[in-house]
């Protein structure tokens, strides 16, 4: 019964841990996505500071030391923009240069957490057709079968030292 159970649970585990690496794929789309939408509000932003003959920098100026709320909060947001586009940025190269695997470790070392919370929203499983993917599902399958062996170790043997109790007796 203990064998059964243990394959189960690790197939639902290895289902689990095979969607991973689409889960990485969805997340790196969104990351594109964002960054695409970020650098036309930054570009946007850089032509009308050009326009009025100013760099980036004497922009963001003129807003942060300007009286108007509306204009500071505006330039508070290019400024973050700004930002997330350079942390994205740098998380798109990191998953670029990365291999299979370190893709996963990339994201998860260094993840936005708003897009996290929308790529879960929106995530759709996949069948694991990549060798990460069948990689991920067996290493899954292996930690699932192993816990639940762990966890059903205490029981078996006292199950087991009842049953030599009772043919003692």
């Amino acid at each position: 019964m203990t064998r059964r159970l243990a394959l189960a649970i690790g197939l639902v585990f290895a289902i689990i841990a095979a969607q991973a690496p689409e889960f990485a794929q969805q997340y790196r789309q969104r990351l594109g996505g964002a960054l695409d939408e970020l650098h036309r509000i930054i570009a946007r932003f850089d032509a009308e500071t050009a326009a009025q003959s100013l760099s980036r920098e004497q922009g963001l100026a003129r807003l942060e030391h300007n009286d108007d709320p509306l204009a500071r909060e505006r330039g508070e947001a290019i400024v973050s923009d700004i930002e997330r586009a350079g942390k994205l940025e740098r998380q798109q190269r990191d998953f670029a240069e990365a291999g299979s695997f370190a893709r996963l470790t990339a994201l998860a070392r260094d993840y936005d957490p708003a897009m996290v919370s929308r790529a879960i929203a929106a995530f759709e499983p996949a069948v694991p057709t990549s060798i990460e993917g069948l990689v991920a599902g067996a290493l899954g399958l292996a930690f699932g079968w192993a816990a639940t062996h762990i966890v059903a170790w205490p029981i078996r043997r006292r199950y087991r030292q009842r049953q030599s109790e009772q043919r003692r007796a």
